[in-house]
């Protein structure tokens, strides 16, 4: 038997747009048995919908990894608990992916090292600002080169609580990208350039003041802020109720909120009540920064 734990992600943070991300105390499991048949169970608070045949993300994700490496694809049964919410910028894709390599690769006799996984997680991601966090844990900094991805822990304790408030509706990352324009302007660019550095200095050093300048974006917050009703608002109200920086989450819905402990029930009311006004409802998950990324049990 194999077991893994993956965290939930939050990417972007503000600025640091398919750059930065951060893993998340919200998790999935998955668990590979030996098995006389293929079956997939699944468990957990966010099953609908989700494929039980070999279309399944986190199979097709071990396939990828057994495929790379020469090894035959085993007859296992999985079973899947998922945690994390689906279509809610909260790297759920990144989670299946992440989870899938990293249990093949445990049950292939931990052939590849979490630098190859990373490789192959991106290959399948397509980009990795979720998949790096997932993997590694705490706050990263990933970048795509032309031949592989540059992944840097910038923070892996750091001293606030995520405050994630889920919008009870879908959003798939291909429609929030839709949004998106084709070209920027040089001041936008300088804009978010200078935020980035301002926040993975804050983040680095621990100099949270800074947290609320630095998590200012032009690139894609105001262009998603039509598709959740009340964004711009939800982000202004978290920061005058005492949030360090908020953002949007991904490419959304889910709007997230660094805050200290003790202002985080009163940061997370007032942000559920401000989407309440626009007639959403929503959940809030008071979490932790996950210092350790996927890992097996």
């Amino acid at each position: 038997m194999v077991f893994v734990r993956i965290p939930a992600t939050s990417a972007n943070l503000g600025p640091g747009f398919d750059c930065l991300g951060m893993a998340l105390s919200l998790y999935n499991f998955v668990q590979i048995n030996n098995s006389d048949s293929f079956q997939i169970t699944l468990t957990g608070d966010y099953s609908a919908g989700i494929a039980t045949d070999d279309t399944n993300l986190v199979w097709r994700s071990m396939c990828t990894l057994w495929t790379e490496i020469g090894f035959k694809i085993p007859t296992v049964s999985l079973i899947l608990e998922n945690n994390v919410p689906p279509t809610r910028g909260l790297g759920s894709s990144s989670a299946a992916i992440v989870g899938g390599l990293v249990a093949a690769n445990e049950y292939a006799g931990d052939v590849l090292s979490k630098q190859e996984i990373l490789q192959l997680a991106n290959r399948i991601e397509g980009h990795p600002d979720n998949v790096a966090p997932a993997l590694l844990g705490g706050i990263t900094l990933a970048v795509s080169t032309e031949t592989s991805v540059i992944a840097r822990v910038l923070q892996a304790n750091p001293l606030f609580t995520a405050l994630a408030i889920v919008p009870d509706f879908h959003l798939s990352t291909e429609k929030s990208r839709k949004v998106l324009p084709t070209s920027i302007s040089r001041s936008d660019a300088v804009f978010n350039l200078s935020r980035t550095a301002l926040l993975v200095e804050a983040l680095i050093h621990g100099n949270y003041e800074f947290l609320m300048e630095g998590m200012q974006d032009r690139l894609h917050q105001n262009q998603r802020a039509a598709l959740v009703p009340g964004l711009g608002e939800t982000l202004q109200v978290a920061l005058d109720f005492g949030a360090y920086g908020s953002a949007l989450s991904g490419s959304g819905p889910t709007i997230l909120a660094l805050v200290s402990s003790d202002r985080a029930e009163k940061v997370s009311q007032a942000m559920l009540d401000n989407l309440a006004s626009h007639g959403l409802t929503a959940k809030a998950y008071l979490l932790s920064v996950d210092s350790e990324g996927a890992t097996v049990i």
